[in-house]
């Protein structure tokens, strides 16, 4: 398989844990969506975001393949 970019968008806290809030990502394209965010911080609380590939929420555990975006999703509180 051929080497790929995926641009990772982080938002909120995520931004703030990872230090970026946009970055693009070079992956071979068959890496989970857990793979490629504990590969560049392997403390990351997973069980409190959400991942979405190409604007759609996913598993942690679903393979990235083609996609060109992921989105790291905090949760968020506001009133």
């Amino acid at each position: 398989m051929g080497m790929n970019q995926i641009r990772l968008l982080a938002f909120a806290q995520a931004r703030d844990v990872l230090g970026f809030g946009e970055k693009m990502v070079v992956i071979s394209g068959g890496e989970l969506a857990r793979d490629i965010v504990c590969s560049l911080f392997p403390e990351a609380p997973l069980d409190q975001w959400r991942v979405a590939l190409d604007c759609e929420y996913v598993a942690w555990d679903t393979a990235v393949h083609g996609a060109t975006e992921m989105a790291l999703i905090p949760p968020v509180s506001g009133g």
